[in-house]
Parts: structure tokens; sequence; C-alpha cells
């Protein structure tokens, strides 16, 4: 059994600061989910505000003692899902991506079950990441190939892994086929009723009305990055709503393009994206791979 960690505990608070300074999903899970505590904690005081203070056993010590109890109660409320504010914040942390099952809970699932949590939404796009050598590895394997779609749009290459690191987690989430084969989509573009390539569904989030809501789209498939790049040049080179796109060399002006076209529902896209083309990860992954630098 995990024991909660207690909600008064200085050092326990400290971890969590130092956590949200990382901006990885643990910490993120621990910065919500302090929140929502905290959250629980004034709702539960202003209840028992409302009782009489006039019982027999009532004091100071006993009201000292209700409140300890009622901050660990909520903190282990929170850490059980809570009233789903903690969830709704850590996407928001996330960049989107919704929760992710931790290891404890993916070991009481059935197999079935925690494949397919562990999988995640096929298309939610990840903010940013901490410098890694993973992050590295991804900006130097898609380098060539956005250096010729860029090319081709007037744009400089490193708008374009900023935008295939966001669409696909530094390409931890590239959506997978039926046979768990990767699609190569590394921009998530559907497969509409024109598209006579090959097709893979998966799971996303699409905002209407600004609200997200989860559902299965039909998304195209490639044989490799190189087709996924060359594609995404197309679409955006020759479609009428993208000619803002083209040729821009401002980051943010670019990812306000590409939402002003219509290239996603979620209303934070271009933030995102913009947040990326000037953020050290990329910066760094460039200079470390040999890539270039911004």
């Amino acid at each position: 059994m995990t024991i909660p960690p207690n909600a008064l505990d200085p050092a326990s608070l400290a971890g969590v600061k130092l956590s949200a300074r990382e901006g990885t999903p643990e910490g993120n899970k621990a910065v919500a989910q302090q929140f929502e505590a905290l959250f629980l904690q004034i709702v539960m005081k202003s209840m028992r505000d409302t009782i009489p203070k006039d019982g027999a056993f009532d004091s100071e010590n006993t009201r000292f003692f209700q409140s300890l109890a009622d901050q660990q109660l909520v903190m282990q409320m929170a850490q059980k899902g809570g009233i789903g504010l903690a969830a709704v914040i850590e996407r928001q942390l996330n960049g989107g991506v919704p929760p992710q099952p931790s290891a404890q809970e993916l070991k009481g699932m059935p197999r079935a079950n925690a494949a397919g949590a562990a999988a995640g939404a096929a298309a939610a796009p990840t903010l940013g990441v901490p410098y890694s050598a993973k992050a590295q590895e991804f900006v130097a394997s898609v380098w060539p190939e956005a250096r010729e779609a860029a090319a081709s749009l007037g744009v400089p290459a490193h708008f374009l892994v900023a935008q295939a690191a966001l669409e696909t987690g530094w390409g931890k989430s590239v959506i997978a086929r039926a046979d768990g084969s990767s699609s190569h989509n590394l921009f998530n573009i559907k497969a509409g009723a024109n598209w006579k390539g090959a097709v893979v569904e998966a799971r996303t989030t699409e905002y209407e009305n600004g609200q997200p809501v989860e559902r299965v789209e039909r998304f195209r498939a490639y044989a490799s990055a190189a087709e996924s790049f060359e594609d995404y040049a197309k679409l955006v080179g020759q479609a009428p709503r993208y000619a803002a796109v083209r040729g821009q060399q401002d980051g943010a002006s670019f990812a306000r393009a590409l939402q002003q076209g219509g290239y996603a529902t979620d209303p934070a896209y271009a933030d995102k994206l913009a947040r990326i083309i000037q953020g050290d990860t990329l910066r760094q992954g460039l200079a470390a791979s040999g890539s270039g630098k911004i």
C-alpha cells in the first residue's frame, strides 16, 4: 500500500515546488494533486464553519486536530481522483496530454487496459520536455527532411521541427498502425475524403466551442518520415488558407498563421508552438545534434 504524503510536511511541499520547476509529467501530476488538495481544503473548511461550535467536545484543540485530519483527507482524495480538478490541471501543464497512469496504477490494471492506458491519446501533443538525449535524437533524425520541406515553404527549418515535436511529443507519440508499426505521421494530418493513401485510426482530442472532446479520427499513414514532411509541405504550400504561413520568418507569426488557417482546433495551439520554437529544448537539441542553431 502506498502511503500518501503528509499535507503539512515541509519536505513534501518543497519536493512539489521542485517538480513544478522541472516540468516533468510526474512533477505536473504532483503539482496538480497539491492544487486540488488546497482547493478541497478550502471547501472543507467552509463546510466546517457552518457547523455550530457549541458541542461538548468543541474546543480550540479539537478544531486544530480536526483541521490536520481534514488536510490529510483531502490530499488522499486528490490522489485518488478527487473531483477531477487535478486531472484538468495536469492536462494543461502537460500541454494537452491526458494524464498518464503511474507504474503502480498500471500494475493494478488488467493487461489489455494497462497497455491502452500507457499508450495514451494518439494525437495528443506535448508542450515541451526538459532537454534530453531523446530530444536531441529526435531533432537529428528529422532535420534533413525538415530542411527540404521548409525550403519549399520559405520558412526556417526549425519551425517544422518544432511543430513535429509538438504534434508527437518529441517523437514519443507518433500514431501507430494496427500492427504496432509507425504511421510516420509526424504532423497528425487527418485523412479526408480525397486522401487515397494508407489510413490509420486513432483517438484524439478536438476542441468544440473551446471544450475538449475525445473521439476517434482517421489519419494519414506514410512509409517514412520523409513522406510525412513532403505531404506536410504540399498541404501547407498549396492550400489557400495557409498563404500567410508561407515565407514566414517569425516563429510566433508562423504559429498564429497555422492556427488561423485552421490547422488545429486547440485554442492554445499557436502559443504552445511558439514556445517550443523559442524554447531551450529545441535550441539545445539543434546545437547538440549538429543540426544548426536558432
